[in-house]
This record gives C-alpha cells, sequence and structure tokens, in this order.
C-alpha cells in the first residue's frame, strides 16, 4: 500500500503541476494555478498520515516506510526549485516572458550553482532522517526500528555522493573555452603605403619638386602663344 501510495503522490505530483501551469498560462487564471500548485504539499502530507496510520496499525517497519520518508524529503529539497524552473519556461513559451537564464557552465560560478543544487540534497537527508527518527520513537522499543534507521545512513550516503561531486566543481573549476584570436592585418607590400595594400586605388602625392624640367618648359611656352 505504500508503495503505491508513493507512486500515486508522484503521479499527483506532476499532474497538480500541469494543471497548475496550465490555468497560469493558457487559461489566464493566475490565482486559480497558484492554488493549484500550493495543493502538491497535501500529497506529501497524505502520504506521511498514511505511513504514521500503517505504523500505527502494528506493521513491521520496511523499507517501504524508508523510502516514503526519502520521497518526501527529496520533494521539500528539490520540489521547490523543479517548480521554479518548470514555471519559468512556460512563463517563456505561454506567457511572452523573457527565456529563464541558463545555469552557468564554467568557473566558480558553476560550483556555486552545484553547490546551490546539493543544499537541497543536504533539505532533503535531514527531513527524511528526521522523519524515520519520529519513525522509530513511534514504533518504540517493541517494533524493529533497525530497518528505519538504516534509511537514515542510505540518506547521507546520497547526500555525500552529491557533496563530493559538487565540490568537485569548485577544486576543479571547469575552464571556458578560448575564443579565437582575431586575425593579423596583412603587411603592405615593401615601398608602398598601408593604405595601398588593402586594395586601395589612391596615388601618392608627387612631390613638386620632383616634377620634370621639361613638362615645366612646355607649360610656359604654351602660355607664350596664348
Amino acid at each position: 500500500m505504500i508503495v503505491t501510495l508513493i507512486v500515486v503522490c508522484e503521479v499527483g505530483f506532476w499532474v497538480l503541476l500541469a494543471a497548475g501551469l496550465a490555468a497560469r498560462y493558457l487559461l489566464r487564471m493566475p490565482r486559480t494555478g497558484v492554488a493549484i500548485l500550493l495543493c502538491e504539499p497535501l500529497l506529501e502530507v497524505l502520504l506521511l498520515v498514511v505511513t504514521a496510520i500503517d505504523l500505527k496499525n502494528g506493521a513491521d517497519p520496511s523499507w517501504k516506510h524508508g523510502l516514503a520518508a526519502l520521497y518526501i524529503g527529496y520533494t521539500v529539497g528539490h520540489g521547490h526549485r523543479t517548480v521554479k524552473w518548470l514555471d519559468g519556461h512556460a512563463a517563456h513559451r505561454f506567457g511572452g516572458a523573457p527565456p529563464p537564464p541558463k545555469p552557468p557552465k564554467y568557473g566558480m560560478a558553476r560550483a556555486r550553482h552545484e553547490g546551490a543544487i546539493w543544499l537541497g540534497s543536504a533539505v532533503a537527508a535531514a527531513v527524511a532522517s528526521g522523519l524515520l527518527l519520529l519513525a522509530s520513537w513511534y514504533v518504540g522499543d517493541d517494533g524493529n526500528t533497525d530497518g528505519l534507521r538504516h534509511w537514515i545512513y542510505v540518506a547521507w550516503r546520497a547526500a555525500g555522493i552529491h557533496g563530493l561531486i559538487a565540490l568537485s566543481y569548485a577544486i576543479w573549476p571547469k575552464k571556458a573555452p578560448e575564443a579565437p584570436e582575431a586575425p593579423e592585418a596583412p603587411e603592405a607590400p615593401h615601398g608602398l603605403p598601408h593604405d595601398c595594400s588593402h586594395g586601395s586605388s589612391a596615388v601618392p602625392a608627387r612631390d613638386p619638386e620632383d616634377v620634370p624640367d621639361r613638362l615645366v618648359r612646355g607649360a610656359r611656352k604654351d602660355e607664350e602663344q596664348v
């Protein structure tokens, strides 16, 4: 029953998310959409209540109860970020909003981004551990609580592995690819001005002193005849 309810809660999470976004951006009913999205935590509350009732009725603590605690912790730690990410894309696709910024890819900015995601995993492990400890206390010494406590180790082991991966981005930050260098301007041929080397048809001005004397005498003779 617990496993079935976890599946129902997971499917219900995505159904409510799709319905809430559709109401906000397709039906233009933002308040209704927010109200639908706020119903999502009720799924986790329902799962928690059913798990407690199952234990109260004498069910032996098992991996199903531990899995339920992990699911609730994951939803608390990462559910908000998932909803925010999908809401940004829906606003861009259907609401005319600018596209959501993409996460950084390089350097310490990427390391900080990965660290923020890991904090969600740490919150998930803490919430799951708290629920499992409460379940162990609820069952008491008469029941077998070793299985519940084992899931606490599973939760923090997953958070620790994720933390090492996030830390690797800070220790070995990913470098951005180098921009290609601009090609250098070709050198001008020897003896020509730089402008002429780029296909310019301009001819350098001739110094008046370099004009041949015969051209000067010819111009004077023409003036005397006039």
